[in-house]
C-alpha cells in the first residue's frame, strides 16, 4: 500500500486536532450574551469531531480497498468551481438559501444526476434542513436576505 494515500487523512486529522485545541482556548461567554444558544467554542469542536470520525472511515476504506486511479473530469471540475463562485455571488446579493438551492440543483446535474425530481428534492430539502437545524435546534440566526427577511419579519 502506498504511503502517500495516508498524507491527506493525517493532514486532516492534525488540522482537526489543532482546531479543537484552539477552540478550547476560547473564553466562555456569559449567560446574558448567549442565552439559550451554544458557546462560541462548541460548534467548531463539534464539526472537528465529526471530521475525525469521517477521517477514520476514510482510512479504513483505504486499508480495506486500495482506491483505483480516477480520471480527471475537466468540465465537471471547472463548472463546480464556477458554482462555488456563483454561490458566493448569490449569497451576498440575494440570500444564502437561494444560493444553496440554485447551486445544489445545478451541481446535481453537473455531477451526473439526470432525474429532475431528485435534483429538486435535494435542492429544497437540504437548505430547509440546514435552516431548521441552525434556527430551531442551535438557535443561530442567519444573515438577512430575501427569504430570511420574509421569515424573520
Amino acid at each position: 500500500m502506498q504511503k502517500k494515500l495516508y498524507i491527506t487523512p493525517i493532514f486532516l486529522a492534525l488540522f482537526s486536532i489543532a482546531i479543537i485545541l484552539i477552540s478550547l482556548q476560547f473564553d466562555t461567554s456569559p449567560e446574558m450574551i448567549v442565552g439559550d444558544s451554544m458557546q462560541a467554542r462548541t460548534f467548531p469542536i463539534f464539526l472537528m469531531v465529526i471530521n475525525l470520525i469521517l477521517i477514520s472511515f476514510l482510512s479504513l476504506q483505504f486499508f480495506k480497498n486500495y482506491p483505483k486511479r480516477i480520471e480527471l473530469e475537466i468540465f465537471t471540475t471547472w463548472f463546480t468551481i464556477f458554482l462555488f463562485l456563483l454561490f458566493y455571488f448569490l449569497t451576498i446579493t440575494t440570500d444564502m438559501f437561494i444560493g444553496i438551492t440554485v447551486c445544489m440543483f445545478l451541481m446535481g446535474y453537473t455531477w451526473g444526476e439526470k432525474r429532475l425530481w431528485v435534483n429538486i428534492c435535494n435542492a429544497i430539502i437540504t437548505p430547509g434542513a440546514i435552516f431548521i437545524l441552525f434556527d430551531y435546534v442551535l438557535k443561530i440566526r442567519f444573515p438577512r436576505g430575501i427569504l430570511t427577511n420574509i421569515y424573520y419579519g
